[in-house]
């Protein structure tokens, strides 16, 4: 790991339960995330990785146990939650008929930037995330690599602890998935949580931790060798995540 072990957790999850009727999404998950770790929450449709993750962004209150991220509760401090967090979803949420610097400046002013510390959140986005040579382009002629950058600056820009990535690289070709490791892995190095979603089991293997889930339960967590030494000699993560899928069908 990148030293974020040390560092202490910046999420902690006991006993968590998220029941809809009769039918539990989560089932007593438990994890501890430390400050500066990139943790992957994998498993097939139907594991409980979106309500886990709704419930760790405060959009949703669990039915059981607990859960504080960046130092605050989800169930009791939702509003205090969403400020100290980002969150990049799939569709990525850009303006297509503003540039890149509008997207910045609309977003810095969504997190209630202003003045000299705005102005440097813009500047440091277009530098961190390789923006500076497209800041005049519109957003809806970018390539998908190009909206996934902008897309990652646009949720960092109010210095979140912690960044939410919803398949971030779904998409986007392999030149594009590998520069924005590098910018995901130079995040971490400042001490930012980032927790990520994927289907590309090559990409799971450049966690620090993850844990795989099925029907709401976890069924291994750990670095990718641990994960896979749980399930058995000679198995790859895709071999693991298909067992799942096929187990949960």
């Amino acid at each position: 790991m990148n030293g974020a072990a040390d560092r202490g957790p910046v999420i902690e999850v006991q006993g968590l339960v998220k029941r809809f009727g009769a039918f539990a999404a989560v089932d007593g998950l438990s994890i501890a995330i430390a400050q500066g770790e990139i943790f992957g929450i994998l498993g097939p449709n139907g594991s409980g990785k979106t309500t886990t993750i709704r419930i760790l962004c405060g959009l949703m209150d669990p039915t059981e146990g607990t859960a504080i991220v960046a130092g605050a509760d989800v169930a009791r401090e939702p509003d205090v939650v969403k400020s100290r967090i980002g969150y990049m979803s799939q569709a990525f949420g850009l303006y297509r008929d503003l540039t890149v610097d509008e997207n910045l400046d609309f977003y810095a002013g969504v997190y209630g930037l202003s003045g000299a510390r705005r102005e440097d959140r813009v500047a440091w986005a277009k530098q961190a995330m390789r923006l500076g040579e497209i800041s005049t382009r519109l957003a809806g002629v970018l390539s998908g690599g190009q909206k996934q950058r902008l897309a990652l600056a646009s949720a960092m820009m109010h210095e979140p602890r912690v960044v939410f990535l919803d398949e971030p690289t779904a998409g986007v070709d392999p030149a594009a998935r590998r520069l924005f490791w590098q910018i995901i892995r130079e995040r971490a190095a400042e001490g930012t949580t980032l927790i990520v979603t994927t289907h590309y089991m090559d990409e799971a293997e450049r966690f620090d931790r993850l844990a795989f889930l099925s029907r709401g339960r976890v069924k291994a967590i750990g670095t990718p060798a641990e994960v896979k030494a749980v399930f058995g000699t000679g198995m790859t993560l895709e071999d693991i995540f298909v067992s799942l899928q096929e187990s949960d069908a």
